[in-house]
């Protein structure tokens, strides 16, 4: 089935940065996460708010495509291009739909800043600038993203689902991904083998 174009995510509800809310931070899956699409899963909460929360999933790899075969369905001509990007699958909810997260040295109309230093574009106007050789110095294309309603991921956290940590782009762009869950563990200070321990799991 053909992948439609990226379209624009919707405006947050709220600013940016709201009290007591996590946009920006990451995510971490606990060991126990009996949800197989979150298992062992580092995720960057974009949006998160009293309606909400809206994140990506950094380090499952997207499999059977490249950015270059993407760049063939969306009809655009730089192919094969000056510059190539990861592409992830960045969650279970509307799989078609692709989302850049980047660096915040690059936006266009309708990029949304998820933190000082990082932004959420889902235009086509940044993929073309990628494949020319310019765009964000950092940055990945995720097809898919997670989604929680109101008070739904609050109510995960509550109950050890999830840790958070904030964020920084050594843990968001890192280029081999496979050991991410671990890298942001490590930056909690956090022995994965012991919080499989305190969960009464393997």
């Amino acid at each position: 089935m053909a992948r439609r174009a990226p379209k624009a995510p919707p405006p947050p509800a709220v600013p940016l940065v709201e009290e007591g809310y996590l946009a920006g931070q990451l995510l971490v899956a606990m060991p126990a996460m009996e949800d197989p699409r979150f298992a062992r899963s580092v995720i960057c909460l974009c949006a998160h708010s009293a309606e909400g929360a809206m994140g990506i999933v950094l380090n499952k790899p997207l499999e059977g495509l490249s950015f270059d075969e993407l760049l063939g369905q969306l009809g655009l001509d730089s192919v094969p291009p000056q510059r190539r990007i990861r592409l992830v699958s960045g969650g279970p909810v509307e799989g078609g739909r692709g989302f850049v997260l980047h660096s915040a040295d690059w936006e266009t109309e309708g990029s949304l800043r998820v933190s000082e230093d990082v932004a959420l574009t889902a235009s086509v106007d940044i993929l073309k600038a990628i494949a020319g050789g310019g765009g964000p110095k950092e940055g990945f294309l995720a097809l898919g993203y997670a989604g929680w309603g109101p008070g739904q991921l609050e109510a995960e956290i509550q109950q050890n689902a999830w840790l958070n940590v904030p964020a920084d782009q050594a843990l968001l762009f890192r280029q081999n991904a496979g050991d991410l869950w671990r890298q942001a563990l490590g930056k909690l200070h956090v022995d994965p083998a012991a919080l499989s321990g305190f969960a009464g799991r393997a």
